[in-house]
């Protein structure tokens, strides 16, 4: 599934619906392949990618042994492989850019003590992100339902962003229908950068999707999605490991804090974190049918650095989104 980006004014707006995978980006035209490395755009938009060949697109955050961000360096310190092969990178941005942000809130009834503490952490959350970015709420108990109003699909203001997390609640989880909702709206966002912020105890009671679907959605999609699984030790509902595996899929995070007035502390790292990330896209080097799925390793080194870590996608898989039946989630 592709979609195509122009250069015309405004901030980055993708000219299809539908994201690619890992922002997949095919552009008419064949290209040639012993073209040099675009160049980083310097004129008035600096939030837009547009290239002219078939790229993959990361979103890749780096940390020193120390745990702070690498945020100097250069796209010579990297390495890209595919599969373990080793790709040549042709686009590199190490920006600031605005995002489209995702909600997504667990209101079953085992939320109900903590729903407080959820939002002022989203609070906290909109304070530390770029004013630029572009936000919505996807709340969720058996039922999934959007928080803000109708009238207003996306917003950044703290206090709309409130009063769409607080909200009654009560019943089982569905929170694998919940995400596949998040995705599709995070697909009408004007920004091409993407991202799913997850509050969840993780388990999941009433859903017509099912893990498999939603780890192929999150798969064919070019968000990052990060987890926060607030649940207590005897939570017979809490379920750690799908959130983890939804963060690592995604180039993300999981986070589980041990008391829940830390959660606003760790949603003000996590809008930290989207900021300090590089872009690095590459053509890879053996062209793909639909459907087949590649593993991706990123690297980093610089004097100076000692070690680095570097996060992100760790795969993807090639093809357009995946059509999932509404009633049986196949």
């Amino acid at each position: 599934m592709t979609k195509r980006l122009s250069r015309a004014g405004g901030r980055g707006v993708a000219k299809a619906a539908a994201l690619p995978v890992l922002l997949l980006i095919v552009l008419a035209g064949a290209a040639d392949p012993q073209a040099p490395p675009p160049k980083q755009d310097t004129g008035a938009d600096p939030f837009r990618i547009s290239v002219d060949v078939a790229l993959v697109v990361l979103q890749a955050t780096v940390t020193s042994r120390q745990g702070g961000f690498a945020s100097d360096l250069s796209q010579s310190d990297f390495q890209v492989f595919e599969d373990g092969v080793p790709q040549s990178i042709r686009l590199f941005k190490n920006e600031d850019v605005p995002v489209t942000v995702g909600l997504v809130v667990d209101h079953s009834t085992t939320m109900r003590p903590k729903i407080a503490e959820v939002a002022t952490a989203a609070r906290t959350f909109v304070r530390s992100s770029n004013p630029a970015d572009e936000m919505f709420v996807v709340n969720f108990n058996e039922k999934v339902s959007l928080g803000l109003p109708s009238a207003m699909r996306f917003t950044d203001n703290a206090v709309a962003l409130n009063q769409a997390i607080v909200q009654p609640t009560g019943g089982q989880t569905a929170l694998y229908d919940a995400i596949a909702k998040a995705l599709e709206e995070l697909r009408a966002g004007s920004l091409d950068k993407k991202v799913l912020v997850v509050v969840s105890d993780g388990g999941d009671n009433a859903s017509a999707h099912r893990l498999p679907d939603i780890m192929q959605l999150a798969e064919q999609s070019s968000a990052i999605i990060y987890t926060v699984g607030i649940f207590d030790e005897d939570d017979p509902d809490r379920n750690p490991g799908v959130l983890k595996r939804l963060a690592q899929a995604t180039g993300g995070e999981a986070f589980f804090p041990a008391r829940f007035n830390e959660v606003a502390v760790i949603c003000e790292g996590i809008a930290k974190d989207i900021r300090h990330q590089y872009t690095i896209g590459y053509v890879p080097a053996k062209p793909s049918r639909d459907g087949v799925h590649h593993t991706i390793r990123v690297t980093a080194r610089e004097k100076g650095h000692g070690g680095l870590t570097v996060r992100t996608r760790t795969r993807y898989i090639t093809g357009g989104e995946p059509k999932l039946d509404e009633k049986a989630g196949t």
